[in-house]
């Protein structure tokens, strides 16, 4: 494997990741040595029962955290060498983060939660603005604009939190549990977002334990005991993960 070429080339590019806890006398690895490359413009879902590492990946892919050992590159840059103040930059310009739990100011209108990653960046307020709409106007939320959370539904408020996730025109579509806190009808409208997202260019990577939400994707990677232990086409990937689930009743 060539670190230097492959890292250039591709959006991810991770090899030999490591992340390893000290938890009173005993070193805890919640990942071990995996290799991941995801190109451009793929939908990538990963997958794994909790205590797998999936969480542990998504955080280092995220820049929220940094490895052990092993390297990460991110649009060509080796992310896993850099400090707090440059992974807080490459947040902000390459990744758009999607949650499960939305993570918007309740005070705040739709278009100002969708703003703020501009705010952070410097952006100037004529611009933020329009940026923002534009963002709303994807997701089809353009008219709820001046609307707060506790005036949308929860798919909307998901949507906003994606609006915001594709202000800044990032790199890397970053979802953890997105459709966790929805009703089934719901998780099935967020879905389809996604895919036109992906269909118009965006790369997704969905991180998920539900085997329907996974299957959306064109790939599923799944991670067990800290290892990646399949990483295949998700038609292929269908008979590995066992009967489809109940439906979903919130």
């Amino acid at each position: 494997m060539s670190s230097a070429h492959d890292g250039v080339r591709s959006l991810i590019y991770i090899e030999d990741l490591w992340k390893t806890y000290s938890m009173a006398a005993e070193d805890v690895h919640a990942l071990r040595g995996v290799n991941l490359s995801i190109e451009r413009n793929e939908y990538v879902a990963i997958m794994g029962p909790s205590g797998s590492g999936k969480s542990t990946l998504m955080n280092l892919i995220g820049c929220l955290d940094t490895p052990t050992k092993g390297s990460y590159f991110l649009a060509a840059r080796k992310v896993s060498d850099m400090n707090d103040d440059e992974l807080a930059r490459i947040r902000n310009q390459e990744i758009g983060f999607v949650f499960q739990t939305f993570h918007l100011l309740a005070r705040a209108t739709a278009l100002r939660n969708v703003e703020l990653p501009l705010v952070y960046n410097g952006t100037p307020a004529q611009e933020r603005r329009a940026a923002a709409l534009r963002a709303l106007e994807e997701v089809e939320l353009a008219h709820r604009a001046n609307h707060r959370p506790n005036e949308l539904s929860g798919g909307q408020r998901q949507r906003v939190a994606i609006a915001r996730a594709l202000v800044t025109r990032p790199s890397l579509l970053l979802a953890d549990e997105p459709t966790g806190n929805l009703d089934s009808q719901t998780s099935a409208e967020i879905m389809d977002l996604f895919d036109r997202l992906h269909g118009e260019g965006n790369t997704v990577v969905v991180v998920t334990h539900e085997r329907d939400i996974a299957l959306r994707a064109r790939r599923i990677v799944t991670i067990h005991d800290g290892k990646i232990s399949a990483d295949l086409p998700s038609e292929n990937a269908a008979g590995l993960l066992g009967a489809p689930s109940a439906t979903k009743v919130l």
